[in-house]
């Protein structure tokens, strides 16, 4: 993979062990060649793997809405900053950039980018590895809501499939460097057609 985007929070949250996998990540990303694209913040997680990664002289392109362009929010170092109109704009142009999603511990932004980019691919719009890095069990409720959903039948395993989770850098990366996006279903390739 090239190019992956990056999903987390504009806090650090309380634990500093989201922070240290933050920079793990990009450590991971410096070493390994990998841009990262990401939502342009300098605070928080965003800030802390844009900071690894620059600090690596690595790629960094920033895809941030104009109303967050502010000073206290924008990265000044990142040479690549995309300002667009608005928040489904920014998803949009992330999409077009990359080649696999990682979400790190973040809120309702964070949740709601993994949850688009795990919609596209069960709709079948893109077939890109999708990877959750769930440190120190930060998502264990959400992967039992998942749990529940299928129970429940408003979701199909193969769609939670679709999901690879990893407790490390390491892991994570390796799953997804192995990921085989699941086959077309007729259904919808017939809508497709």
């Amino acid at each position: 993979m090239k190019r992956i985007v990056v999903f987390c929070g504009a806090s650090l949250g309380f634990n500093p062990i989201y922070k240290e996998a933050a920079i793990a990540l990009g450590n991971h990303f410096a070493e390994n060649k990998i841009g990262l694209v990401y939502g342009g913040g300098k605070i928080g997680m965003m800030g802390a793997i844009a900071d690894t990664i620059l600090a690596h002289n690595g790629e960094v392109i920033g895809v941030i809405p104009k109303l967050l362009e502010k000073e206290e929010v924008v990265h000044a170092g990142v040479e690549e900053m995309i300002v667009c109109k608005k928040m489904s704009d920014r998803k949009v142009i992330m999409s077009k950039l990359i080649d696999g999603y990682i979400t790190l511990p973040g809120g309702f932004g964070t949740l709601d980018e993994l949850f688009e980019a795990l919609t596209l691919g069960q709709l079948y719009i893109e077939q890109k590895p999708i990877g959750l890095l769930n440190i120190n069990g930060y998502f264990d409720a959400i992967l039992l809501q998942l749990d529940k959903m299928i129970e429940e039948g408003f979701l199909k395993k193969n769609n939670r499939d679709m999901l690879i989770i990893g407790t490390s850098v390491e892991e994570l990366m390796q799953k997804m460097n192995n990921y085989k996006a699941p086959k077309i279903s007729h259904v919808i390739n017939k809508v497709v057609s």
